[in-house]
């Protein structure tokens, strides 16, 4: 069996297209996403039609409720209250992109979704954690903090998205991953510096037994041209900001 898992396309198609491109090349058997679908890129609406299009099963990520009903931001204390400003004005611009039929679609979204590798070993798919969407699950999380959220959840493989940075994670007989973001990929320069490289991010899970399990973290280029010429098209606000950070 082989699996595509993507996540957090966050309106971005040109992304998204590179990504089901090098994904057809591998044939796999199915793809999931970990949601964040719609909301922050130059092509909220497109993007779902897009999905729609794959139809694959899609988890309910903390963006796709927030698009849904929109309201305050949860937004990162260092981000400077202009930032923030912009953010907001993208994000509210990004969810009145949305048709009815797009939300009634986000409705179909899953808190969770479970695949089953063969008898006996299933993937459990979540966008922060099990426990909640808004939880941030990182290389460096402490064990207790694991435990807690994935107390309750058995499976050889859990995957979740949310923070936009690619890991594989061993814990408790158990492996963590994160595809990354087809999206909005992060490159962290330190603590408070990051930038977004030019390429989609995704993983392939190849199982035919326990023993031969492997996952693999791909990063598809895209082309920065296309990208910025959508976004100049697209009418967003905030379109020299959204792109200055594209490296």
């Amino acid at each position: 069996m082989k699996i595509a898992i993507i996540s957090d396309t966050h309106g971005n198609l040109v992304a998204l297209e590179a990504a089901l491109h090098d994904i057809e090349s591998e044939q796999v058997d199915q793809i999931v996403c970990l949601g964040d679908v719609a909301t922050t890129g130059p092509q909220p609406h497109e993007t779902i039609e897009r999905l729609r299009l794959v139809g694959c099963p899609i988890v309910m990520g903390n963006s796709d409720e927030w698009a849904l009903n929109p309201g305050p931001l949860d937004m990162n204390g260092d981000a400077s209250e202009e930032e923030k400003g912009k953010m907001m004005e993208l994000e509210v611009w990004s969810a009145k992109q949305l048709s009815r039929e797009d939300h009634d679609y986000i409705k179909t979204f899953k808190p969770t979704i479970e695949l089953s590798l063969d008898d006996k070993e299933k993937l459990f798919c979540f966008h922060g954690s099990p426990k909640s969407n808004k939880d941030l699950l990182h290389a460096t999380t402490p064990d207790g903090e694991l435990e807690r959220v994935t107390s309750g959840t058995t499976a050889l493989i859990l995957a979740g998205g949310h923070t936009h940075t690619q890991m594989i994670r061993r814990f408790r007989g158990m492996l963590i991953i994160n595809p990354g973001s087809i999206g909005l990929p992060f490159e962290h320069l330190s603590e408070r510096e990051a930038f977004n490289p030019l390429r989609a991010e995704y993983a392939i899970v190849r199982y035919s037994g326990r023993e031969k399990l492997g996952i693999e973290l791909r990063r598809v280029p895209f082309d920065k041209e296309t990208l910025t010429r959508t976004v100049l098209n697209s009418g967003m606000p905030n379109s020299e900001w959204y792109l200055r950070d594209w490296k």
